[in-house]
């Protein structure tokens, strides 16, 4: 199926590893131009020899962002879509936690969100764009011990439908992609932290309904390319669960 994302400008937050470096080997594979913002330098470097362009920019302030777009411009002049994935959850709780880390939490996760698209917002216009937000099951279901995290993430679950009403004049399509327990580096550190790492993997995976398995990075990326891509061009402001049925099925399933 011809998604139709040839010679399309991507932008990809943390498209480096997990769920972007899927995201953007997809986009490579489609015939489009990934553009990559990320602090990790040493997983950039594995994007110099392929289509694109890497930026190596934590995104934390407004002025991240706006120096961002800029040189993408500079160098493509256009932007055609805009994949909101950087994040981490931080484990920021509130007995835990503290205002100024819950504040923190938030630039991490959040509000850089909102920075890149305002800048981004004229480019987007020209092109008829569309955005996708990388949400987490966490915004829906708690998590414990992570205040900013989720706050963020449910955020970004309202911006998605209040981005897509706003939008609505300029055919502008946002979207939300909802993961739950996916097999990406981070996750196999998390893992990591327990004292049977296999364990916990066979714990964790048994609750997930759909073959009793992690969700593969390859499968959220998939499911945001064709969001992004003309075969979905009448979908905007939906939240999609890609999750093996972990967040709604009955887990004794």
């Amino acid at each position: 199926m011809d998604l139709g994302l040839k010679d399309k400008v991507i932008i990809i937050t943390g498209g480096s590893q997990g769920i972007g470096a899927a995201t953007t080997d997809l986009v490579i594979e489609e015939g489009g131009i990934p553009v990559v913002i990320d602090p990790n330098v040493r997983e950039g470097e594995n994007l110099e020899n392929k289509p694109g362009m890497f930026i190596q920019r934590k995104l934390v302030k407004p002025k991240d962002s706006e120096a961002s777009v800029s040189e993408i411009i500079r160098r493509f002049g256009r932007i055609d879509a805009i994949i909101n994935n950087a994040g981490i959850n931080d484990q920021v709780g509130l007995m835990e936690g503290s205002p100024e880390l819950f504040r923190a939490s938030l630039e991490k996760n959040l509000t850089h969100c909102y920075d890149l698209i305002h800048f981004a917002l004229p480019h987007l216009k020209k092109t008829k764009g569309s955005i996708v937000n990388i949400s987490s099951k966490t915004a829906v279901t708690g998590q414990g011990s992570t205040s900013g995290y989720t706050a963020s993430k449910g955020g970004l679950l309202a911006l998605t439908r209040e981005w897509a009403v706003e939008l609505l004049p300029f055919s502008i399509r946002v979207n939300a992609v909802i993961p739950a327990e996916v097999d990406t580096p981070l996750y196999q550190q998390w893992l990591a932290s327990f004292e049977n790492p296999d364990e916990k993997l066979k714990e964790v995976s048994s609750k997930i309904p759909l073959e009793k398995r992690l969700t593969k990075p390859e499968e959220i990326a998939s499911t945001v390319l064709f969001l992004i891509s003309k075969r979905a061009s009448h979908i905007t402001g939906q939240h999609l669960f890609v999750d093996g049925g972990y967040t709604h099925l009955d887990r004794s399933l």
